[in-house]
Formats: structure tokens, C-alpha cells, sequence
């Protein structure tokens, strides 16, 4: 008998990505930490106007690119490819169930840890007495 591996379906609060898709904004919000429930709640407009304009964009197969580092992940953005500016260049960020809730921002990081080199000649005492 073959054994059939099954893929655990992804679920947020315990609803399907389906089940999210059919909530209304002010029942989503209920499932939502307090900061994003509050950015959702007084904001909606900004959110069906993104994703009105992204819709838009994925008909006539186009790059969904947008600036709006504080805009709330719903339901309705996930499977969607967006790009997130950074503050340099656009971050390709692909949308997941697990990341409703949080915001674009947190996954397009905008610093990068730095990596120095070795001190060169003269930037330390010990390199200038090899000198002499």
C-alpha cells in the first residue's frame, strides 16, 4: 500500500484562506493584533484602493510596485507577488497566508548590517609601527 503524504493546510486563527477571503474588513479585524485592527478600521479606503489598482495591474500582467510600507496584509493580497521599495531599490516579496496581519514594511528590510573589511595601513597603532 503506497502511503500518501498530505500537506497540512495553512490556516490563520484557525480559518481557511477561503474562509478569509469572505470576511468583511470589520470581521477580519476581530481576528487582528490591536494595532493592525486600528490602521484597518480607520483606514479601509487605502487598502481596497491598492487593491483595486494591484487587481488592475495582474490583469494587464504587470509588476505590482508600491511605496506603501505601512499598508496592513489582508486575505485578499495573498498569493500576490508584490514589490516593496526599500528606500533603494524594490524588494520582491511573495505574499503567504502566515503574513496577514503585518505590515509590507516588515519584510523589506530597509538597513543592512555592514561588513568591514580588515583595517588598512595606518588606521590602528599597531600599523603604524610597522612602518618605520
Amino acid at each position: 500500500m503506497a502511503d500518501v503524504i498530505r500537506m497540512r493546510e495553512r490556516k490563520f486563527c484557525g480559518l481557511g484562506i477561503d474562509q478569509l477571503k469572505a470576511l468583511s474588513v470589520k470581521e477580519l479585524a476581530s481576528y487582528l493584533p490591536a494595532r493592525s485592527r486600528r490602521s484597518l478600521l480607520r483606514h479601509p479606503e487605502v487598502i481596497e484602493r491598492f487593491l483595486k489598482s494591484a487587481e488592475d495591474k495582474v490583469s494587464r500582467k504587470k509588476k505590482i510596485r508600491t511605496h506603501l510600507r505601512d499598508l496592513v496584509i489582508v486575505p485578499r493580497m495573498v498569493g500576490m507577488n508584490i514589490q516593496i521599495y526599500n528606500g533603494k531599490s524594490f524588494e520582491q516579496m511573495p505574499i503567504e497566508i502566515e503574513m496577514i496581519g503585518h505590515r509590507l514594511g516588515e519584510f523589506a528590510l530597509t538597513r543592512q548590517k555592514v561588513n568591514h573589511s580588515a583595517a588598512g595601513i595606518g588606521a590602528t597603532r599597531g600599523s603604524k609601527a610597522a612602518k618605520k
